[in-house]
């Protein structure tokens, strides 16, 4: 975090993708249970938040237009219960540069409500420890806690388990989403079947190859109901696998979005031209591994 004395803090909140995604169970309530490895790219929205001004949400950026009204939006709820929670006066401005996609199963609004929950506790003087920001996430949304760590991770129950997950290559990563909005709820309803085992590993693979090999026994058990809602999935899932020097093509969390792994940044960017159609956002990043 950025932050400057007069109380105005830059913060990336970056895009996550479900390396694998498996749906264990199912509670009372009807909560899915999860085991799923989570990681985060190099590639995010931006937050400019200015402390001390009445509470407000602002966008730009290229996904600006698909966001929704201030009072709606996941980060103006993350700072009303910070604030009801600590004590404090819900007192930001806000400013959202909108990089990623909007519904598109990379964890956008999760990822922007946490990197501000974060960034307004240090900026409203919150000691830590006086506040469970992980409590506070879930009743958000279960990626909130994972997003709120933002390092590789292994997320389980419904979204509030987090366990450590071994180290990764810092692999290319190219992500492609067709230009559809899904929303979670609906591909969760849409789903058919039975439930899949927790499936984690504990090596650390020394490239994005074996990182692939390792990934390609596990999968996301969302994705043929994703593909119901929204059949251009299997297009983009195709062209990924044909893109040169692609290990593994695969849908993250409830789609749209879908990504490749490779073997760095430069090898995503040079296959970025051969799946690039009208309509879909190709973007090149890469695993963030929290490594030089």
């Amino acid at each position: 975090m950025n932050a400057s004395p007069s109380g105005v803090a830059t913060v990336r909140a970056p895009a996550k993708i479900n390396l694998y995604f498996h749906i264990t169970g199912r509670q009372a309530d009807g909560y899915h249970l999860v085991d799923s490895l989570v990681g985060f790219t190099t590639l995010g929205d931006e937050l400019t938040i200015r402390a001390g001004e009445p509470l407000d949400i602002v966008s730009d950026g290229p996904f600006a237009e698909g966001m929704p009204p201030p009072y709606k939006n996941l980060v103006y709820q993350a700072a009303q219960l910070l604030a009801d929670n600590a004590g404090a006066q819900a007192r930001a401005h806000v400013t959202i540069t909108k990089n990623l996609p909007v519904a598109a199963g990379i964890g956008g609004g999760s990822t922007d409500a946490a990197a501000a929950m974060k960034a307004m506790a240090a900026l409203w003087g919150i000691p830590d420890g006086a506040v469970d920001l992980y409590e506070m996430g879930l009743s958000l949304g279960s990626d909130l806690p994972a997003c709120l760590k933002a390092q590789t991770t292994y997320v389980g129950g419904i979204g509030e388990t987090l366990d450590d997950a071994p180290a990764l290559p810092k692999s290319g990563i190219l992500l492609v989403n067709p230009g559809v909005a899904l929303v979670t709820a609906s591909v969760f309803q849409a789903r058919r079947g039975g439930f899949n085992p927790p499936d984690r590993f504990d090596e650390s693979p020394k490239n994005a190859a074996a990182l692939a090999a390792l990934l390609a026994d596990r999968g996301n058990d969302l994705t043929d109901a994703a593909i119901r809602l929204c059949p251009v999935i299997r297009n983009v899932l195709a062209a990924l696998e044909a893109a040169p020097g692609c290990h593994l093509a695969r849908m993250t969390g409830s789609g749209a979005t879908c990504f490749g792994i490779f073997d760095d940044l430069a090898a995503a960017e040079a296959a970025a031209p051969a799946v690039a159609q009208d309509g879909w956002w190709v973007a090149p990043t890469e695993l963030d591994t929290g490594t030089i």
